[in-house]
């Protein structure tokens, strides 16, 4: 089992107050800017799983392309061990960086190229990042092959990506990004295009890693259920900023936001109860352009929620953002 050698006072990730906008432009009107990440702050521990829960267009994946630095962003801070990696390399990471952050791609069948085996994926990174001399690599290969379940590891090797099912090419791009020996890997909705009989296979891989390997992981998912199964805190996103953090079971067992609540609303059977049976999300005014940005879907709105953005607020073992709790009150069911 893994144990972290490294002070506990530094995190291995800490992302300060980062930002992103983009200009939408349409066809017939002019361009708009909309915000997908705004003031989003969070740290990660070695062997921690950070997971960042959202719905489709909430941010979530805009902050994972920023973290592996496929996007810049329009101000903030991303430190890794301490270090502000933006100030230090500021028009491109280098291959340090890239070889100490790793993502794995949503689509398991458009991140590997079809053309070449599995043996080209895996080598490539290990030569182009020193991690196996020339007349190792394949036996590095087959290694890596073994940790991700892909067994008799020698079969697999010479196959091509079309010649995997979902989850075999998953477990490829998996190892893939263990090729390069991460400290930190961004997993942007691993399993979501995978069949529901072997999603779970993949997140033990990942909890498996976490527990064996110390790494950390940033966890990308529309799912509270896979991120309290794989992660040690969730920070849910709307709208491209954080409106409830804290720990994954407390969230899941007593959710304070109303958004976090209509998350949980869209997972069968949680608690024991159909989804039929709980109060949906209902749509309670227009979209107001001074205050919380969620006032027109939230059931619980207040005037003031029109009118006033709220600002973070502590609520028990969390931080919520929202104006039911004004004073940083205890959480429903607490």
């Amino acid at each position: 089992m893994y144990t972290n050698s490294k002070s506990s006072h530094t995190p291995l990730l800490e992302v300060r107050r980062l930002s992103k906008m983009f200009l939408s432009r349409g066809l017939f009107t002019s361009g708009r800017r909309v915000t997908a990440a705004e003031d989003i702050s969070f740290r990660i521990n070695r062997g921690e799983a950070i997971a960042l829960v959202g719905e489709s267009g909430s941010g979530k994946s805009t902050v994972a392309r920023l973290i592996v630095r496929l996007e810049h962003p329009d101000g903030g801070e991303i430190r890794l061990d301490g270090t502000d990696m933006l100030t230090r390399e500021p028009r491109r990471a280098s291959l340090g960086y890239r070889g100490r952050v790793q993502m794995v791609f949503q689509d398991p069948f458009g991140s590997l190229n079809p053309v070449h085996t599995v043996a080209h994926h895996l080598v490539r990174p290990l030569l182009r990042h020193g991690r196996a001399k020339s007349t190792e690599v394949h036996a590095r290969a087959i290694e890596l092959l073994r940790v991700v379940g892909l067994e008799p590891a020698e079969e697999f090797i010479n196959r091509h990506p079309y010649e995997l099912s979902g989850g075999q090419r998953q477990r490829v791009a998996i190892a893939r990004a263990l090729a390069v020996e991460p400290d930190l890997l961004v997993a942007d909705e691993p399993t979501s295009m995978l069949d529901v009989s072997i999603r779970m296979g993949i997140l033990n891989l990942l909890a498996q890693l976490k527990l064996e390997r110390g790494l950390a992981i940033l966890l990308i998912t529309h799912d509270l259920a896979s991120a309290r199964y794989l992660a040690d805190r969730v920070l849910v996103l709307f709208r491209g900023r954080v409106v409830e953090a804290g720990p994954s079971d407390a969230i899941v067992e007593r959710p304070a936001h109303p958004y976090t609540r209509a998350l949980l609303a869209s997972i069968a059977d949680i608690g024991g109860q159909e989804p039929s049976a709980r109060r949906p999300l209902e749509v309670a005014g227009e979209e107001s352009a001074d205050g919380c940005p969620f006032a027109y879907r939230c059931p619980e709105v207040f005037d003031v929620c029109r009118v006033t953005d709220p600002g973070p607020r502590p609520v028990d073992d969390r931080s919520v953002r929202c104006h039911l709790y004004p004073g940083g009150t205890r959480a429903p069911g607490s």
